[in-house]
């Protein structure tokens, strides 16, 4: 595997070069940005200095990181109650559950919530998607994640997603998502 370019800046000056694996990429004849060594060494010391990961290419691979972290509890009409524990694999390099397992997931358990009220004669489709982030959940905390019906109408589908400490049901994330209905295409 060949490493990539620590090159920030497009150059006129830039050659491709062919790897025994088929690949290419730009190497710039001038020299990099001061910073980029820097920036380099960041990226290596989290683990995405390739950026053509084995690991990753299989297909919804973000899928099953999450089917292993969140575990349903309730489904009522209107509302989903999951759980999760914050494990290593899914947290940042500060330690704290990664930003976007929290969109991934507030995602998942939003559309699991608007399916308890819009038919399956209707597609959904997400339209926007809102988190705060309000605290920090660290390594081995455990999480309620709760979704519930804002508003459902005939075409948009509202539902808000609270993440809360199972112990202490302090808040630390709020997501709220937009779904437009539309009834299934017949081709």
């Amino acid at each position: 595997m060949t490493k990539p370019s620590s090159t920030f800046a497009p150059s006129q000056e830039q050659k491709t070069v062919s790897s025994s694996d088929g690949a290419t990429t730009a190497e710039s004849e001038e020299r990099s940005p001061p910073y980029a060594s820097s920036v380099m060494r960041f990226l290596e010391s989290l683990g995405i200095s390739d950026p053509r990961v084995e690991n990753y290419g299989s297909k919804d691979f973000y899928s099953v990181i999450l089917c292993n972290h969140l575990k349903t509890h309730t489904v009522q009409r209107g509302h989903v109650t999951c759980f999760t524990t914050v494990k290593p694999i899914i947290t940042n390099s500060f330690g704290g559950l990664h930003g976007g397992v929290v969109a991934a997931m507030a995602e998942r358990v939003a559309i699991a919530t608007a399916r308890t009220v819009v038919g399956e004669d209707k597609d959904i489709f997400l339209g926007e998607l809102a988190i705060s982030y309000l605290s920090s959940a660290t390594i081995n905390a455990e999480l309620i994640v709760d979704g519930s019906v804002i508003r459902s109408g005939r075409n948009i589908t509202l539902i808000a997603i609270e993440f809360k400490m199972r112990e202490t049901e302090k808040l630390v994330y709020s997501s709220r998502a937009t779904f437009y209905n539309s009834p299934i295409a017949k081709l």
